[in-house]
């Protein structure tokens, strides 16, 4: 996910937050509300609490409100009102999700872990209270294994149904996905499989399991596990990726042929497209010399780091979050790494049906219509608009019209009723 610049005074606030960094991440869960993820009251209360504190106070608000759910949530499991237990269980786990995200970073953060631990009991306890219960799973990878989620269709849990698998990208979790993608998917008839793969979630918080570019044996690893559940439409297997997974999926795609159906929201060709526009712009390096930013001399190594370091939300999505996700402690090492996450000779081999979605505001999409030219294979390309409220990073702030268009154009293809 996306999150914006530091406030300043002379520079309009966000949403809600008196701090746009905060705002990037505290108004994630306003995109959850029609899925049962918080309510708009819940999240204000949670701006008025933070007020002008810093980090700690964003933590504490956020778990507090989330622990106060899950209170309320087993006084309804004990009196046997199974209908609100869930609801404010499956809420308290997307509180205790938003709350640890301005401590990302290596050395963990041990209230991180806390509070991700918190965000996977309330889930699983919320996910269990479902008419037809979900329990966690694990797929096994390589020499671990990865968390995962069968979340049925709706009222047609028994029977065979298509499956989206969905994967998420640099600091999105189980319970983003679920919020965001996969009620809606499995109340439009659609089984949904939700995973953690490397340098996410679970993987990388508790294991430090860093971000791979490979990304097509971690979901062949996923799709082998689906192929062995009952109840799915083998033929019907739709990957769909959010964020950094509009990399990752399409990326999958284009070495897993056993994916039936492609979605990237946004479309994102790599990781340094945009630190490419920006060396070559704002530090006036060569194009040449741009092209691989993992061998750029060190002067201008320096020159781009203070300037990182000096802006609050690149400092975050860059050295707390990006070093983190890709195992390194430096620029150079990060650049290197991210060189490698790239559609580069891969875009041509993916031959399934392919929707890219483009938001309005979004610079992460701002090479979506250039991935979408290269594309071979039956091709849709999706724009979402500020005047229709979706213009942000993944249309946050209206999903249930990205979620609408998006499941539209998979029930054309896949013909599921």
């Amino acid at each position: 996910m996306n999150a914006g610049n530091a406030a300043t005074k002379d520079k309009p606030l966000g949403y809600l937050f008196r701090n746009d960094l905060y705002d990037g991440f505290g108004t994630w869960p306003l995109g959850y509300i029609p899925y049962g993820g918080a309510d708009f009251g819940e999240v204000q209360a949670v701006v008025q609490a933070i007020g002008d504190g810093g980090d700690a106070a964003y933590y504490s608000a956020w778990t507090s409100v989330a622990a106060h759910l899950e209170a309320d949530a087993a006084e309804a499991e004990q009196k046997g009102r199974i209908h609100s237990a869930r609801e404010l269980y499956l809420k308290a786990s997307a509180f205790y999700a938003t709350s640890y995200h301005p401590i990302y970073g290596d050395p963990v953060d041990p209230r991180l872990l806390t509070a991700f631990r918190k965000q996977v009991e309330t889930l699983d306890k919320g996910l269990g209270l479902l008419a037809q219960p979900v329990a966690p799973m694990r797929i096994p990878f390589e020499e671990t294994s990865m968390p995962a989620y069968l979340i049925p269709a709706l009222g047609l849990e028994r029977e065979a149904r298509p499956l989206i698998i969905f994967t998420n990208g640099y600091d999105g979790t189980i319970t983003d996905m679920y919020f965001a993608s996969a009620v809606a998917a499995s109340r439009r008839g659609y089984h949904c499989l939700l995973f953690d793969g490397p340098g996410q979630g679970e993987m990388l918080y508790e294991h430090s399991i860093c971000l791979r570019p490979d990304w097509e044996t971690v979901v062949a690893a996923v799709v082998d596990f689906a192929l062995s559940l009952p109840n799915i439409r083998t033929e019907q297997i739709a990957l769909s990726g959010w964020s950094l997974g509009g990399h990752l999926a399409p990326r999958a795609a284009s070495g897993e042929h056993r994916i039936a159906a492609l979605i990237a929201d946004p479309g994102i060709w790599s990781i340094c497209g945009m630190f490419r526009d920006f060396a070559v712009h704002t530090l006036d390096v060569a194009p040449e010399a741009a092209a691989d930013l993992g061998a750029l001399e060190q002067p201008l190594l320096d020159r781009m780091d203070r300037i990182i370091n000096s802006n609050p939300a690149l400092r975050w999505k860059v050295v707390q979050r990006g070093y983190w996700v890709h195992g390194v402690d430096n620029l150079r090492d990060y650049l290197i790494s991210a060189e490698r996450f790239t559609m580069d000779g891969r875009a041509e081999l993916i031959r399934c049906p392919t929707l890219l979605t483009r938001a309005e505001n979004d610079s992460l999409a701002s090479g979506t219509s250039a991935f979408f030219d290269v594309l071979g294979s039956p091709k849709a390309l999706m724009r979402f608009g500020a005047s229709e409220g979706a213009g942000d990073h993944c249309e946050m702030m209206n999903r249930t019209l990205l979620n609408r268009k998006v499941l539209d154009w998979l029930d054309e293809l896949f013909h599921p009723a």
